[in-house]
Formats: structure tokens, sequence, C-alpha cells
């Protein structure tokens, strides 16, 4: 062994005698298992992760000439985008990119809701994932009022009113959340707070978490095959690969694509034809001039359609509440999923009919109502949006039945090659 070999192996374990480096690389890198058998819906959670480091290392570099203040936000972005040296690259990789990290986490969701990784014992990586995914929605609302655009503006004074539903209490929430009377520069400065330093911490946290919950009961895979069952003398699964090498340099040409494309909508497509940026925000906040149609960003699309869909009462509860309590239950219903499927296999693979038409039914519901979401409410699109409310809520209200009634194929004991 030369001597710098030497050198460098004796600070390694310097450095592994004060801090477990070595052995924390071989449990979630070298040493940690997964499924040969992953395919290409897999790669969507690392797809998030590399969004999230641009969305944090982009926002980094816009707060560096942001002003959070009701006299002057809009200005500085309008700064950022003309003036500062490539700001409007780095602007367009912070909105374009928020847009991007849904999409990824949405299809990594419905991954997990095809291949049964919500079921034991993944029940608390499902809880992880979905408190990741509440947090980003609550970021991604603060992070739209920051341009202080009309949109921003008016898009904020419909979300924020809507606690004022709650009985009792709402009219102090909403005015406690604001921090002032109306939508002003005060609610600006405390969600410019939130946004930037409180919610990244929590959701890094949940992120941490999230992985440290997988790893430790390891990857689902396409098969719904738990590896673990079946090992060699070494206790090594038969059916499993390292996660690195095989896996983190694998998925290298799926990151590569996917790059391509987020750079091919980055430079010719930013504002999504409205989608990732609607028209009004280019416009300055405005309290005397409403947007012609108030309508969210895209990735809200669905549950503000739902929101909408209800436009009468039920018994004692009025349409404005009742909306808010369907929204809400469309996103709490989440959480309990594990909890809701009593299928004995976990991949829609082996599931029968009624599960797979139900999934079926539920992905084009949720993708219905997200374009119905950014829609103008005209009668037939409230009639729209109000079936497939009713579809969205019957694929976890019929889930115990279904999935208990129908005849499920054999799983195989190995991953077959």
């Amino acid at each position: 062994m030369s001597k710098t070999k030497q050198m460098a192996s004796d600070l390694m374990a310097w450095v592994d005698a004060r801090l477990p480096v070595t052995s924390a690389y071989e449990k979630h890198m070298s040493k940690y298992y997964a499924p040969k058998n992953v395919n290409w819906w897999y790669v969507f959670g690392l797809l998030a992760m590399v969004m999230f480091i641009n969305q944090i290392l982009s926002g980094i570099w816009l707060t560096m000439s942001y002003v959070p203040s009701g006299e002057e936000a809009f200005a500085s972005v309008e700064y950022i985008m003309r003036d500062v040296e490539w700001g409007w690259l780095i602007r367009y990789m912070h909105s374009t990119g928020a847009s991007f990290f849904f999409l990824v986490v949405y299809l990594h969701m419905f991954r997990g809701i095809l291949y049964g990784s919500y079921q034991k014992p993944r029940e608390l990586i499902w809880l992880f994932g979905m408190l990741v995914y509440l947090v980003m929605m609550a970021e991604g609302f603060m992070g739209y009022i920051l341009p202080w655009g009309n949109m921003s503006y008016w898009g904020a004074q419909v979300i924020i009113s809507l606690f004022g539903a709650v009985p009792y209490i709402g009219e102090g929430l909403t005015e406690w959340i604001r921090g002032d009377y109306l939508i002003s520069g005060i609610t600006l400065n405390r969600f410019f707070a939130l946004h930037v330093i409180a919610l990244p911490l929590v959701l890094a946290l949940l992120i941490v978490l999230h992985i440290l919950a997988l790893h430790e009961v390891g990857s689902n895979n396409p098969d719904g095959i738990e590896i673990k069952k079946k090992l060699d003398k070494y206790g090594v699964p038969l059916d499993g690969v390292p996660f690195h090498p095989y896996f983190t340099i694998g998925k290298i040409p799926y990151v590569a694509i996917f790059l391509m494309v987020f750079c091919g909508v980055l430079f010719f497509f930013p504002e999504g034809g409205g989608y990732f940026i609607e028209k009004p925000n280019f416009e300055p906040a405005n309290g005397l001039k409403t947007p012609e149609h108030i309508a969210p960003v895209w990735y809200y699309g669905a549950f503000y359609a739902m929101l909408r869909a209800v436009t009468f009462d039920l018994f004692f509860i009025d349409a404005k509440l009742l909306g808010v309590i369907v929204m809400a239950g469309a996103i709490a219903i989440l959480f309990v999923l594990p909890w809701l499927d009593r299928s004995p296999v976990k991949s829609w693979r082996y599931k029968g009919w009624m599960s797979k038409v139900a999934i079926v039914l539920f992905a084009i519901s949720f993708a219905i109502l997200t374009f119905l979401g950014t829609q103008p409410a005209t009668v037939l699109y409230t009639y729209m949006a109000q079936f497939f409310t009713v579809v969205y809520f019957a694929f976890f209200i019929g889930m115990p039945f279904y999935t208990k009634a129908e005849k499920c194929k054999p799983v195989p004991e190995r991953i077959p090659e």
C-alpha cells in the first residue's frame, strides 16, 4: 500500500472512530440490497430528490436579490428577470422546477399505489411520504405568493378565506394566518420566512425519515415479493442487488433523459402556457383588479376542483364549509390507505380485476380533476367535477370491500427471471 493510500486509510479510520461514516455508507448504499426487478417506475423517488436539490439551490440564489415587502416584491422579481446576470434562468429553474417536483412526486405516489408499497411492513414509509407531500403543498402555496403578482395576491385571498369557513374560530384563524385584516405585506413577509426557512427544514427532515424508514424494512418491487425472506448462507437476499452501484449507476440514463426534458421545457416553455406561471402574475398585485379567472397552479387543480364541485348545502353544513371538508378529506384519506387495502397481495399484477379497474378509474379521475381545477367553473365542468369527485372517493371507500372480495393470482416465492 502506498504512503498516500495508507494516510487516507488512517484518516478514514480516525473519522470512523468518531463518526460512523463507513458503516452508514455500507448500510444505506453498498450493503443495502434492492430488488433486482425494479423497473422505470422506481426512478421517480430519485428524480424527486434531484428536483428538491434544484429547488433549494435556485431558491438560495433567488433570496439574494428578492425583497419580501409588499412595495418591492414584484419589482425585485422583475429586477431578477431583467438585470441580475442569469437571473431569468434561476427564476425559471425555481418556478418550472416546482411543477416538475410535483409531477415526479405524483408519479412516485402512483407507483406506490400500483405496487402496494404502502402495505405492511411499509405503512410508516407511506405516512412519512404523505407528510412530505403535505409540507410540499404548503411550501408550494407560500412560494406561489412571493412574486406578488395579481394572481398570487388573489389566489392567496381565495385560499386563506377558506379557513373562514371553520365554525366559531374561522374569522380569528383567517386573521391570524394573514397577520392583518387584509392580505398585505405582513402576510407576504411571514410567508417568505416560512417558505425559505421553516418548511424546507421540516421537508428535509421528513425526507430523511422517509428514506431511513425505507432502508429499515427494504424496498418493495413490482411483484410485491419480500426479498428478505430468501437469503443465502451469508445473509444476502437471493433476489437482491447492492443499491450502489447497481441502482445508482443504472438510473443515471433515466436522470439524464429527465434533465433533458426539464431543460427543454425550461428554455422553450418555462411558463407552461399559463399552467406554471399564469398571465395575471406578470402584473403587480392589485386589490382593486380581480383576475377574470382565479385558479391555482395545476398541481393543486384536483383538490380545487373538488372544492368547487360542492355547490349545495348538506343538513346544517353550508356549501363553503362542505367544500373545504371534501377538499381536506381528499388529502386526509390518502393517509389511511395502508389500512383500507385488505388484499392478500401487494402488486396490482396479482390483484383481481376489480382492483385493476379501480386503479385505472382513480388515475383518470385525478387527471381530469386536475384539468378541471385550472378551468372556469362552467355548468358542464361543475357536473364533471362532481362526478369525478365521487369516483375519486369511491376508490378509497370501496377498497376494503373489493380488495377483500376479489380473487387474486398466486404470488411466486421468488422474483421471476
